[in-house]
């Protein structure tokens, strides 16, 4: 394995770290950008992001200026890879297209200014299927990236367990586990921040995984919104209680806000996010196949060893905390 120099955005975030963390294990020199007050609603200070950080050496600026870009992060110093963790937060369009676009398109600039031969890009499995303004986002970075002339890695993970364990306090509280139509509409192979981020980290020296997308989810078979539900209760000791939420009442709220979003823009803001919500609500997240018309769980690749069961045993023994940041939903 050859040590490398690696430059990463979007370091702060749980994949972030959790990658940062597997490049430092694996050996690399590491430099992260991060901002003075980096994470959700910028509570984490330069002392915080250090110690969720250890080992890589922080920069502080704004990944979303160019001049910044350059002069606080790169610093005309000469690099062997760019690393992106860097997400939209909220997927709203303006978000979306700052972030999940321009915002890389300057990166993979500054970066080939710094001489990077290999850039590994966390993308999302949804792209498949691009519906939403985040998703077109990704994808026309992807095309830029792809179009470069430089070496690439894009990671399309399936499902992360943040996103999956909305829910536990609800069902702790014994309350209903809310489930859209019947909770088998779809699945999905949820992958943990610690195996995702060993998986971008291996990008590098895995000449399998270079200049190709690589959907991946994690260990186990495609599990459904039911099972996981069920999976929480078993764990907590209580009978299962179901609550179903007919994908109607989205379409609904979403013509509404599409409406009235026409007069006042925040309107418009959330009905976008209510279609982000309708597409999790009737996706599945794995590998489409174009040609049979359906997801595919037997072709979505497997990585690591945490399943989310593992993960929401660990909730119900007190042993790690839900962190959903902006992306609550319940």
């Amino acid at each position: 394995m050859s040590r490398q120099r690696v430059f990463v955005i979007g370091a702060t975030g749980t994949i972030g770290r959790a990658t940062v963390s597997a490049l430092v294990r694996h050996g690399h020199e590491v430099v992260c950008l991060v901002r003075p007050r980096a994470g959700v609603g910028g509570g984490l200070q330069p002392a915080d992001a250090a110690r969720l950080l250890a080992g890589a050496e922080l920069r502080f600026g704004d990944v979303c200026d160019p001049v910044s870009l350059a002069c606080d992060g790169f610093r005309g110093e000469r690099f062997d890879a760019l690393v992106s963790c860097l997400a939209s937060r909220t997927g709203a369009p303006a978000d979306a297209w700052a972030i999940d676009h321009q915002a890389h398109v300057d990166a993979l600039q500054a970066a080939q200014a710094a001489g990077v031969a290999h850039m590994v890009l966390l993308s999302a499995i949804c792209v498949q299927k691009p519906l939403l303004a985040f998703q077109q986002a990704k994808l026309a970075f992807e095309k830029v990236l792809v179009e470069s002339g430089l070496r690439y890695s894009i990671v399309r993970p399936t499902a992360f367990f943040k996103s999956l364990s909305g829910q536990f306090e609800r069902v702790k509280q014994g309350r209903p586990f809310l489930v859209f139509g019947d909770g088998t509409l779809t699945a999905c192979k949820p992958i943990s921040d610690a195996d995702l981020g060993d998986y971008i980290g291996g990008c590098l020296d895995d000449e399998s995984r270079h200049n190709r997308v690589l959907p991946i989810g994690g260990p186990g078979p495609a599990i459904t919104p039911r099972q996981q539900g069920a999976a929480l209760f078993a764990l907590l000791g209580r009978p299962p209680r179901f609550k179903a939420v007919p994908v109607a009442l989205l379409d609904a709220i979403i013509a509404v806000l599409g409406t009235l979003g026409h007069v006042v823009p925040a309107l418009a803001a959330k009905a976008e996010l209510a279609r982000i919500g309708r597409y999790y609500a009737t996706e599945s997240m794995l590998v489409w196949d174009p040609v049979g018309g359906r997801y595919d769980a037997a072709a979505t690749p497997s990585a690591g060893s945490q399943t989310l069961f593992d993960h929401y045993a660990e909730l119900a023994r007190g042993a790690a905390q839900p962190e959903r940041g902006d992306h609550a939903v319940f």
